[in-house]
């Protein structure tokens, strides 16, 4: 590992993710986001998940103004969309430029809530050092670990982000591995089939890694995933709709109704949205997070529809699909919330716990007190790559379940 890249200030990292964090509970956006640069190759149902249609060198900043020594590439590559169709998903591959060429650790990370429109892709603000968890991401590097992150389905690609979709998000999420450990460029500097790999996020972040987690012994078992670190994670999308509506967060309600419309147009969600509801749908669809949150702060469900979608049995019924928790997961799980969490509630995250502890699996539970959904984002980012580093060296864990 360089020295340059050991002088990286995770302190500094904290700071600036406490200032721009773009995910739920954070009313800030990515500044000045820049527009996708790459288009991605056509799909079709021979194109096998993980495969890379399109390579191009990028770079990564964790700051504006501040380079790291890190080689980056931006890519799109083959995945699988919520209906089990082959789509294109663009990412970042990003290892440390440290003279290792022996296989490393890889995370696939998977970021929080930055928006839906193409220019809020992580992708297009790593360069710029504008994405939101780079920080976070940084602190992943500096470890020495190979990162690939995802910009999930319709997020820098053709289509509407399919957001808070759970199988969607966790194929792009392992997908993500795979084409890492395909890129010829990155093998270079260590990353390999044969290294072991972490998958890590919060808050959207922590729902589309925990689905990776439950998904990854049937839809990618070649991979060597040795651990999962998932925070804030909105297990139940129902419960998490309750906590949102009418409040400062609420423009995150319309987010999801726009991401679950996307993977089941069949839903019709324009059918049900008023004047108001148009346009706030606009604005979801284009605009980064903070512009979203404050254009929704304070509105309910009824304030941008004719009639509730919610409670439509085709919408209960998509949204109970969503739900996390049903399926035990191949590998260790470190989970983490905030009891102050204002988002995501603490108790949606206990029931996650209590779901995967009851299917006997092993489960380090951590919680922050008095830490709100943001705040725990950077308080448990440490111990979460701590975790995970434990499971690379397979260090054994039990979990708590038991306290």
């Amino acid at each position: 590992m360089t020295s340059a890249l050991r002088r990286r200030p995770l302190a500094a990292g904290a700071v600036l993710a406490v200032a721009v964090l773009g995910i739920p509970g954070s009313a800030a956006a990515q500044s000045a986001p820049q527009a996708p640069d790459a288009t991605p190759s056509p799909v079709d149902r021979k194109t096998a998940p993980g495969e890379i249609l399109t390579s191009e060198p990028s770079s990564f900043q964790y700051t504006p103004g501040v380079p790291t020594p890190t080689k980056a590439w931006k890519i799109t590559y083959g995945s699988t969309s919520a209906d089990g169709k082959p789509n294109a998903v663009s990412g970042t591959v990003i290892v440390p430029d440290d003279g290792r060429t022996t296989p490393r650790p890889l995370i696939t990370y998977a970021v929080g809530t930055v928006g839906i429109g193409d220019k809020c892709a992580p992708s297009a603000g790593f360069p710029g050092g504008t994405t939101a968890e780079a920080p976070l991401v940084n602190a992943a590097l500096v470890r020495g670990y190979a990162v690939v992150v995802t910009d999930y389905e319709g997020l820098g690609t053709p289509g509407d982000h399919t957001y808070m979709v759970a199988a969607a998000q966790g194929s792009a999420v392992l997908d993500a591995a795979r084409a890492a450990q395909r890129h010829p460029d990155a093998a270079k500097f260590g990353v390999s089939a044969e290294a072991p790999v972490g998958i890590m996020g919060y808050s959207q972040g922590g729902g589309a890694s925990a689905k990776a987690a439950e998904m990854a012994a049937t839809y990618a078992p070649e991979l060597k995933v040795k651990g999962t670190a998932s925070g804030g994670v909105p297990a139940d999308l129902a419960k998490v709709a309750e906590s949102l509506e009418g409040g400062d967060s609420a423009g995150y309600l319309l987010m999801s109704a726009v991401g679950q419309n996307a993977a089941k147009p069949s839903l019709d969600l324009d059918a049900y949205l008023n004047d108001e509801g148009r346009k706030l749908a606009d604005v979801v669809r284009n605009e980064c997070v903070g512009t979203v949150l404050e254009a929704g702060r304070g509105k309910t469900i009824e304030d941008v529809t004719t009639s509730n979608p919610l409670e439509r049995p085709e919408w209960q019924q998509t949204i109970a699909e969503q739900l996390i928790g049903t399926v035990r997961p191949s590998a260790p799980v470190f989970l983490y919330h905030g009891d102050a969490d204002e988002t995501i509630p603490y108790t949606v995250g206990q029931k996650l716990r209590a779901d995967w502890c009851g299917q006997g699996h092993a489960v380090e539970w951590k919680t922050f007190p008095g830490q709100s959904h943001v705040g725990t984002a950077i308080q448990g980012n440490g111990p979460a790559l701590e975790w995970l580093g434990q499971r690379f060296t397979d260090q054994p864990t039990t979990g708590n379940c038991a306290t």
